[in-house]
Order: C-alpha cells, then structure tokens, then sequence
C-alpha cells in the first residue's frame, strides 16, 4: 500500500486521488510518521447496497459515530434577492 506524508498530499491532492482511482489501490495518508487517513477507491464499497447500509456498516467498524441530536432542516439566512452582491461589496470595502 502507498504512504504519502500529508504535506505532500496538500500541494499534490488532485493528483494523489487520480492515482488512487488509475491503481484501484488504497492510499495511506501520514502525518510525522502516523497513518492519519486511508484513501480508496469508491469502487471498493461493497455494490448494491444503500447509503442507510453503509452508514450502518460504518457504525459497526468503529468508523462512524451518528449524532445523537435529531436531524434538523437547514434554512437559507437571508431571504431577500441580492444577499450575496451585497455580501462581496461588503466585503471588497
């Protein structure tokens, strides 16, 4: 399996997942010497099976947790047309 120090999977991020998808090989992520993330290809995930699935199957490893607050609806914090003109003027003053 192939190691990549995390400085370099900053400056070189594009290109380390194009290597991952090509070599249909997972790829290590470290940082000072420690695997911090593991990268795979999407491919690798078991086929047929629906997002609820995998995200319990996530839960079973260990690898996610869910929250245990209840899910709640976003909603957009202005309503009126022009918020992000306004924002970028604001923001170029």
């Amino acid at each position: 399996m192939k190691t990549m120090l995390v400085s370099e999977f900053k400056a070189k991020c594009i290109a380390a997942l194009k290597e991952v998808y090509r070599s249909r090989e997972p790829m290590v992520v470290t940082l000072r010497g420690k695997p911090i993330v593991t990268i795979q290809p999407f491919a690798e995930f078991p086929q047929g099976k629906q997002l609820d699935e995998r995200l319990k199957d996530l839960e079973r490893s260990g690898f996610l947790v869910r929250s245990a607050l209840p899910r709640r609806t976003f909603r957009p914090v202005e309503r009126r047309p022009g918020a992000l003109s306004r924002f970028l003027a604001e923001r170029d003053e």
